[in-house]
C-alpha cells in the first residue's frame, strides 16, 4: 500500500500559469480520485510540461490550486512531495554514480530505512535486467537504462501519486510493455498516476481520463471512450487529429516525399 492512505482524491482548481505576460496555463481544473489514471496530450508548446512542473510541486501556478485530500498542497509543501513519485521528461542524472548508487541516494533523502531500500534497489535492479551493470557508471548507462534507473527512483518511496512524464523515452518494447502493466497495477492498488505522453496509443490503453491541452487551454476532458462517442471516431489519435492538429498531415507527409525527390 502506499505510504500515504489515500483520500479524496488530487484536484487542480483554475490552474494557471504565466511566463512574463505569456500564458502557459490557463484555467485546468480537474479532479483525480485514487485508482485512476489521467492521460495528458498535447502537441509542442501546449502546457503539458507546465502543468505537470506543477503537479509534482516544482513550479508555483500564478492562479489556481492544487489540493490533496481537500488540502491546499502550499500548506504543507514537503508533505506533498513525499507522497509523490515523479518520472521527469528530462532528468540530470549524477552520471559519476552507479546506478544502485544513485538509488541509493534517493532513497536516503526520501529517508527510508536502510535494509529495506537495499532490498528494494536488489529488486528493481533485478527486475529491470541491470544487475551486470550494477558497477559501472551511469555514463555508461544507455538511455532505456537510465530511463529504468528513473522509474526505480520514482517508485523506491511507495508513493500515492506517480507522475509519469513520457515515461517510454528510450525503453525497449518488452519494457514499455511492462510500463503499462505497471501503471494499471498501481491504479489497480488505488493509487493515482498521472501520464503525460506524446505517444496516444500508451495513454488510450491506460487512462481513465484524459485531458488534451492546446495552447494552454483543455480542449477536451473525458474518458477515452467517451471523447470517441462524442465525436463519433474510432481512436483516441482520430480524436487527437480533430481537436488540436490543424496541419493537413497527409499532405504534409507527401510534401516531405516530394522535397526529397527535388
Amino acid at each position: 500500500m502506499p505510504n500515504e492512505e489515500p483520500g479524496g482524491g488530487l484536484e487542480a482548481d483554475g490552474l494557471t500559469k504565466y511566463y512574463s505576460a505569456i500564458p502557459a496555463v490557463r484555467g485546468l481544473s480537474f479532479t483525480l480520485r485514487p485508482g485512476g489514471v489521467l492521460g495528458l496530450l498535447g502537441p509542442n508548446g501546449s502546457g503539458k510540461s507546465t502543468t505537470v512542473s506543477i503537479l509534482a510541486g516544482l513550479l508555483e501556478p500564478s492562479g489556481g490550486v492544487v489540493r490533496l485530500d481537500g488540502q491546499d498542497v502550499r500548506d504543507d509543501i514537503l508533505s506533498y512531495k513525499a507522497q509523490i513519485g515523479y518520472v521527469p521528461e528530462e532528468a540530470v542524472l549524477y552520471t559519476y554514480l552507479t546506478g544502485p548508487e544513485y538509488l541509493s541516494l534517493v532513497g536516503s533523502l526520501r529517508g527510508l530505512p536502510p535494509a529495506a531500500l537495499r532490498a528494494r534497489i536488489d529488486g528493481f535492479m533485478t527486475l529491470f535486467g541491470l544487475t551486470d551493470d550494477r558497477h559501472a557508471p551511469l555514463s555508461a548507462y544507455s538511455k532505456g537504462m537510465r530511463q529504468k534507473i528513473l522509474i526505480s527512483a520514482a517508485l523506491l518511496h511507495n508513493p500515492a501519486i506517480v507522475i509519469l512524464d513520457e515515461p517510454n523515452s528510450g525503453l525497449d518494447v518488452t519494457t514499455t510493455f511492462v510500463l503499462r502493466s505497471l501503471v494499471q497495477t498501481l491504479a489497480a492498488e488505488g493509487r493515482m498516476v498521472i501520464y503525460s505522453s506524446h505517444v496516444l496509443e500508451s495513454v488510450e490503453r491506460v487512462a481513465t481520463d484524459v485531458i488534451i491541452l492546446n495552447d494552454g487551454r483543455v480542449v477536451a476532458h473525458d474518458s477515452v471512450s467517451r471523447l470517441r462517442e462524442l465525436m463519433a471516431l474510432p481512436s483516441l489519435e482520430q480524436v487527437f487529429r480533430q481537436l488540436v492538429i490543424e496541419t493537413d498531415i497527409d499532405r504534409m507527409a507527401s510534401d516531405l516525399v516530394t522535397v526529397m525527390k527535388l
